[in-house]
């Protein structure tokens, strides 16, 4: 559910939500942080669906084996202590934290990772379902050590690469038995991390209380977090002002008001802590479409966009250019070296002419059906300028808006699309979730990948051989090729790569620690008084 307010309607909220809830006027400073939400997932538990707007609520409850690191390591141990991989690469060895309770006091062994693997991650995740191809059994030899066995060769580089995203664990007492995607406890989590499931209201609020059982002594510090629901990001950026919430991130407060907004006394513009959360400004592309499965079409649509304009006028300087799949950022699989299209209308419409889709006496070739994304400004915006770009060349695009739930739907599993607007983000390593985007052969209903019916054999196969490549240097010269061949064919169209910006308040501590930060667990988080 989501909705818009006016300033004068958040605070009528604000009144409701104190109204309905009189604890929280309660609250001393540094007892509780509030945070904007611009969003309310279906689907809040982590495991099943990997995405940001998930963790973003969900990590500081369901924690995963380990999280990204700004350190040398790149990883900082949370339910694993340690990981070891075998040399033929066919087992990797996880040794568990000791002395870890889930919420409600059952204590946290090596079973409820191997119930998390087998019957979550592989079968369910949206990730998982391609990282886990290959995991065959999970060895519990005691309830601090998980093996995780293979039937190929699997990267340990990559599946450590991968831990902060898909390894998100579950209890096995709680789901086993039970309709996984459907159980209740989806929507009240129970984890081991620092915080607890306090309430939900739709439209108004997620509610997290302080576990006092978490393994880290002393964490967490704040007493509760509540992220507020502001779809709104005019509003979000007045409650700042307020002093009614304390954190905006994911950009939630608009581009154009950075400026103005980092000059208010007592809050501060931050940038930092989304360094492996690139998010790609994605043309995706429903290949059952009689015009789009034309290369020439799929071609001419990508010389239409004007990459520089959408860089200054929607991103506002906070993107770069995408060249392909991996974001230039990547210090280790990206490559310049790839098939590039420069804006250009007439290249475009010459390759529709030679395609045979002539213009008609309207000036239109054929119609098509745009889907943004809702999720940011960045995506609805760019939908309203792609129109613009495609009536230039002749093809009328219906914009069509749904909220998360229906454009998820639409989408993922009734594929009632022919273009849509999609924020994936790349995270360390393109078979963690970018190889999702192309690969063929996932089934109907997995978010935040290849729905749109395209199918290469030759780049299926080059997926597939990374996914079990050993030798790093080979891993990479592996991606640069899938690099190539998606850039060549287009299964899809990467226009942008940008981050995020946070605005918060001044009497924040411990912000933006790790790379993930944003969705990550928040332990150590504290408003001081």
């Amino acid at each position: 559910m989501t909705f818009a307010l006016s300033r004068r309607g958040f605070l009528l909220s604000s009144g409701a939500l104190m109204a309905l809830a009189p604890q929280f006027a309660r609250a001393q400073a540094g007892g509780r942080i509030t945070i904007a939400a611009d969003s309310e997932p279906r689907q809040l538990n982590p495991a099943i669906v990997a995405s940001n707007g998930v963790f973003f609520v969900a990590s500081k409850v369901i924690e995963p084996l380990a999280e990204a690191s700004y350190d040398g390591e790149g990883l900082t141990p949370l339910l694993a202590t340690g990981w070891e991989g075998s040399e033929d690469g066919l087992s990797i060895t996880f040794t568990l934290r000791e002395g870890v309770t889930w919420h409600d006091g059952q204590p946290f062994t090596s079973a409820d990772v191997a119930f998390s693997a087998l019957e979550v991650w592989k079968p369910l995740q949206n990730i998982g379902r391609s990282l886990f191809t290959n995991l065959e059994s999970v060895e519990t030899p005691d309830d601090h050590t998980a093996v995780f066995i293979f039937s190929q060769p699997t990267p340990l580089q990559l599946i450590t690469l991968a831990l902060p995203t898909v390894s998100s664990v579950l209890p096995r007492h709680i789901y086993e038995g039970t309709d996984i995607a459907e159980n209740p406890a989806n929507r009240a989590l129970i984890g081991t991390g620092p915080y607890t499931w306090g309430d939900y209201r739709p439209g108004e609020y997620f509610l997290l209380r302080r576990n006092p059982n978490y393994w880290q002594a002393d964490l967490p510090v704040t007493e509760e977090l509540v992220f507020r629901v502001l779809p709104d990001r005019a509003a979000a950026a007045n409650s700042l002002e307020a002093d009614e919430i304390q954190l905006a991130a994911f950009s939630a407060v608009p581009l154009v008001d950075l400026a103005r907004i980092g000059q208010v006394p007592g809050l501060q513009v931050i940038t930092k802590g989304y360094e492996a959360l690139t998010y790609q400004l994605v043309v995706e592309i429903n290949h059952r479409n009689e015009y789009l499965s034309h290369l020439s079409v799929r071609r001419a649509i990508a010389h239409a966009i004007d990459k520089q304009f959408v860089l200054d006028t929607i991103c506002l300087g906070y993107a770069a250019a995408a060249t392909g799949p991996v974001p230039a950022n990547d210090p280790t699989f990206y490559t310049p070296d790839v098939t590039t299209y420069d804006f250009d209308v007439a290249a475009a419409n010459a390759l529709l002419d030679e395609a045979g889709f002539a213009a008609g006496a309207n000036g239109v070739r054929f119609a098509l059906r745009l889907l943004p994304a809702p999720y940011f400004n960045e995506t609805r915006q760019f939908g309203d300028y792609l129109r613009q770009a495609l009536a230039a060349i002749g093809i009328e695009a219906t914009i069509i808006a749904n909220d998360s739930a229906g454009h998820q739907r639409a989408v993922y599993t009734d594929h009632a699309f022919d273009l849509a607007i999609a924020p994936p983000v790349f995270r360390a390593d393109p078979a963690i979730s970018t190889t999702n985007l192309v690969r063929s052969g996932l089934p109907a209903g997995v978010t935040f990948s290849n729905q749109g019916g395209y199918q290469n054999a030759d780049l299926d196969a080059l997926i597939e051989t990374a996914l079990t490549t050993l030798d790093t240097a080979t891993r990479v010269d592996l991606y640069h090729q899938f690099q190539q061949k998606v850039t060549e064919d287009l299964p899809l169209i990467n226009v942008a790569d940008w981050s995020f910006t946070s605005v918060a308040s001044d009497r924040l501590q411990n912000i933006a620690t790790n790379p993930r930060w944003a969705v990550s667990n928040w332990a150590d988080f504290a408003l001081a008084e």
